[in-house]
């Protein structure tokens, strides 16, 4: 998880800054976030960090849906059969399933988001509609905790690295092996998108791969060119502050409704979700070495056209996980997904990023193709993932953002007099 406060510090300038179409969902889903990456108390144990951060995103946003969607029935809920309509406040509804949620998965931080949802209920006028708001807010958000309380998150890790009796190991606890075992939102099983195994360490392909990380991936690389070094450095952040400001943004720019804004926030953070655990799936079923590992290690891979260097290293720690597919490439390609699947074009208004570990730095992006292509690059540039596993990562993403569109909150069928 960072520490670094400057993230939050972005998000708050670029929420100031946001045009009047802002609403009730996307500015919870800023506060959201920077609670749950940087600008709370250190979450508990069950919060698990960024995959876990997401998560938390996830179930806001689905409690947000289910609230504001029971008031305006434009879609089938998240879960069970469409319940009658209630007359209430969309935004006390909103606000108050936020912060049950947050409050809930992150006790510690629970004055800081009373605040918050202090100032959004200040802005509701007192009334029935407010108090019955504010109840179903709170109903909606207990209701999906509970729902998703035996979803296998959380599960001890029983990752056993690799070894021989007596020789030493690595000994950190690896990141992401409880998402193996969650329940998806959308997805059938965690397997269902499983990509084919890895290259052949003998193929062509392999070395031409391991010759352009070697040359472009390492820390202090005369060939990798100054955009490829502020690529790697811009996308070195994490889940969710990777990627929810781009949906947030095209959401405001294309002034959705209340209940049209909480489904494509939901969708694009189950598809979130949904792509951690197909990617850990494929991580741990195949457990791929990572850049570091394969290239001080040259020499054994039966590979004439590979040669080591003892002491290569990336750009920054490499993250504690098998290697094969790429993560950030296929969350990326999931968001990019849900976006270009929703809207029906892969074109949105530009957007402007910024990223707290490129200080400084604004990406603007007119096309989630270009997002999810740049994930890719910098990942590689990162020295963290090779350019076959960065392809694979984004093609299983793309077709899980499509999933979750396809199969969740699919508008009501309104029956013609």
């Amino acid at each position: 998880m960072l520490k670094t406060q400057s993230g939050v510090i972005a998000l708050v300038t670029s929420l100031a800054a946001l045009p009047a179409s802002a609403n009730v969902i996307t500015d919870w889903d800023t506060h959201g976030v920077a609670f749950v990456q940087g600008n709370a108390p250190a979450p508990p144990p069950q919060a698990g960090g960024p995959t876990g951060a997401m998560r938390t995103i996830a179930l806001m946003h689905i409690a947000m849906f289910e609230a504001v969607n029971a008031i305006e029935p434009r879609y089938q809920p998240f879960h069970g059969a469409p319940k009658p309509k209630v007359d209430a406040s969309q935004d006390a509804a909103a606000a108050s399933a936020a912060a049950t949620v947050l409050t809930r998965l992150y006790p510690e931080s629970a004055p800081k988001v009373k605040e918050a949802l202090d100032r959004s209920l200040a802005a509701v006028p007192d009334g029935e509609a407010k108090i019955r708001g504010i109840k179903l807010g709170e109903e909606s958000a207990h209701s999906i905790i509970e729902l998703r309380a035996k979803d296998g998150y959380g599960t001890p890790n029983a990752f056993r690295p690799v070894t021989q009796p007596g020789v030493y190991t690595q000994t950190m606890i690896t990141v992401g092996w409880d998402f193996i075992k969650m329940t998806p939102f959308a997805m059938n099983s965690p397997e269902q998108f499983r990509p084919p195994p890895p290259i052949a360490l003998a193929s062509e392909e392999w070395a031409k791969n391991y010759n352009e990380m070697k040359d472009i991936g390492e820390k202090n690389s005369t060939k990798r060119t100054p955009r490829q070094t502020e690529n790697a450095r811009f996308w070195l952040t994490v889940i969710p502050l990777s990627n929810q400001p781009l949906a947030r943004h095209v959401a405001i720019a294309r002034n959705m409704s209340v209940v049209d804004t909480a489904r494509f926030m939901s969708l694009v953070s189950m598809a979130e979700v949904d792509a951690l655990i197909a990617v850990f799936d494929a991580k741990y079923h195949y457990t791929f070495w990572r850049p570091i590992t394969a290239i001080r290690n040259g020499d054994i891979d039966g590979n004439p056209g590979t040669e080591p260097v003892a002491t290569w290293q990336p750009i920054d720690i490499t993250p504690m996980h098998p290697e094969y597919p790429c993560a950030h490439c296929i969350l990326s390609g999931a968001v990019a997904s849900v976006i270009a699947t929703t809207l029906g074009t892969e074109e949105i208004p530009e957007v402007s990023l910024t990223s707290p570990t490129a200080p400084g730095v604004t990406h603007k992006f007119a096309n989630v193709r270009d997002f999810n292509k740049e994930a890719e690059e910098g990942r590689i540039a990162a020295g963290f993932h090779w350019r076959f596993s960065t392809v694979v990562g984004s093609d299983m993403g793309w077709k899980i953002g499509a999933n979750t569109v396809q199969n969740c909150m699919q508008p009501l069928v309104v029956a013609k007099r």
